[in-house]
């Protein structure tokens, strides 16, 4: 393992996973990474995501190489690599051991407002989309591999105030908290996967973490048995978040 802190953020579709990306790769001292197991994972499962064959094509998609280039140098020499990770792009069954040599944090939504926000853009919702059995799944590994609880975090705890997460994040990290992880340049950035014209123009609009505000709506009976299964993983890990 190379030197250096690799920071691996697991979150789930519909979050703030990109914004959070964002908050980092604005610091002086760190290198970004947007999503790298996507162009495997969609490979793997045949999901018809927009522009799939274009990001199979464009990424790695061998697991193993992917495996290699995460653990292995922080490219531009950065002291700090944050990886931007969906749980669900890991396989149900996949070994977890290669995680071992990261740093990880995970960021976690109230699936009601997930639900209410992946069913505007995509048919397929269920847990496994959700990425949540996942994303416990890897909490579990870390804890039992380490021995301590990774930060957990919030997505309506980092909009209320993003100063105050940010800087407990850093702490558990054991990095110096900066002003710039809460305000950048709108637009586009270098560490955007080309997915992105699909799927970030909401934060593309954004100069920092929007105000959280309540998201309304009304889930259908088939998301409603979706919601069941998810809260109680959503709760295991809310009661364990920063700042509880």
């Amino acid at each position: 393992m190379a030197e250096g802190m690799r920071v691996a953020m697991w979150s789930g579709p519909r979050n703030i996973s990109t914004a959070m990306m964002y908050s980092f790769d604005n610091r002086p001292d760190c290198f970004a990474t947007d999503e790298p197991l996507y162009a495997n994972y969609l490979l793997s499962t045949k999901m018809a995501h927009p522009d799939a064959d274009e990001v199979i094509d464009h990424y790695e998609t061998d697991l193993k190489s992917i495996i290699s280039h995460l653990t292995g140098p922080i490219p531009d020499d950065m002291p700090v690599w944050y990886q931007k990770h969906m749980s669900h792009h890991v396989a149900e069954d996949a070994d977890l051991d290669w995680l071992d040599g990261l740093t990880h944090c995970f960021l976690i939504r109230d699936p009601r407002e997930v639900l209410l926000s992946l069913s505007n853009v995509t048919d397929v919702v269920n847990l496994w989309v959700m990425g949540l059995p996942q994303q416990v799944r890897i909490l579990s590994h870390v804890v039992e591999t380490t021995g301590k609880e990774p930060p957990i975090i919030d997505a309506r705890d980092a909009l209320e105030d993003p100063v105050g997460i940010l800087s407990a994040l850093c702490a558990r990290l054991e990095i110096e908290y900066m002003d710039e992880m809460v305000s950048w340049d709108p637009g586009p950035r270098d560490c955007d996967g080309i997915w992105a014209k699909h799927w970030y123009d909401s934060v593309w609009k954004s100069a920092g973490f929007f105000p959280y505000t309540p998201r309304e709506g009304q889930l259908s009976p088939e998301h409603d048995s979706v919601l069941e299964g998810a809260m109680p993983l959503y709760d295991e890990m809310w009661s364990r978040r920063l700042g509880a």
